[in-house]
C-alpha cells in the first residue's frame, strides 16, 4: 500500500504529540532534571525546591498572608501548611496573626531566612546557566515568553 502525502502529514502530526517527541513530555523531563539538580544544591542547607519557592515569595514581599503565598505558588493550604511548619521548625520563618484580622496568619522571614537570600539565588543562577548553556539571551527571553503564554493558555 502506497502512503499518500496526506497520510504522511497526519502521521507526522501524531508523532509530535507522542512521547518522547511531545512538548509536554520534554517540558516534564526538563522540569524533573532541573528539580533533581536543584534538590542536590539545596540538600546541604536542608531545603527542598518548595522551600525555595516560599523563600522567593518572602524575599520579594516579607509578611505575606499564608493564602497569598498559596495563591502565588498555586498550592492548596494543606501542602503549604506542612512546608511552613517545617520552615518554622528550622527557624527560617515565623508566623504571626494579622493585627487587623485575627483569621489571617502572616509569614515573616527570620534572620536565618533572610541570610539565605545572599546564598541561594547564585546557586539557582548557576543551574539556570548550566541548563541554558549555548542558548543566547534573546532565545532565553523568547523561551520564557512562550512558556508564559502556554501557561496562560491553560490557566
Amino acid at each position: 500500500m502506497v502512503s499518500t502525502s496526506n497520510e504522511f502529514e497526519v502521521l507526522e502530526s501524531w508523532q509530535q504529540v507522542l512521547a518522547p517527541n511531545s512538548i509536554g513530555y520534554r517540558i516534564k523531563l526538563l522540569s524533573q532534571l532541573l528539580t533533581r539538580k536543584f534538590t542536590e544544591r539545596l540538600e546541604p542547607f536542608g531545603l527542598t525546591p518548595f522551600h525555595w519557592l516560599v523563600l522567593c515569595c518572602l524575599w520579594e514581599e516579607d509578611g505575606l498572608p499564608t493564602s497569598s503565598i498559596g495563591d502565588r505558588l498555586k498550592q492548596v493550604g494543606g501542602t503549604l501548611t506542612g512546608v511552613l511548619d517545617r520552615m518554622e521548625e528550622r527557624g527560617l520563618v515565623r508566623r504571626e496573626r494579622d493585627a487587623h484580622d485575627r483569621r489571617i496568619w502572616r509569614i515573616w522571614l527570620t534572620d536565618a531566612g533572610k541570610e539565605l537570600e545572599t546564598i541561594l539565588p547564585p546557586l539557582a543562577a548557576e543551574l539556570r546557566d548550566q541548563a541554558m548553556s549555548g542558548i543566547s539571551y534573546q532565545e532565553r527571553e523568547l523561551f520564557s515568553q512562550l512558556l508564559n503564554r502556554a501557561i496562560a493558555n491553560l490557566s
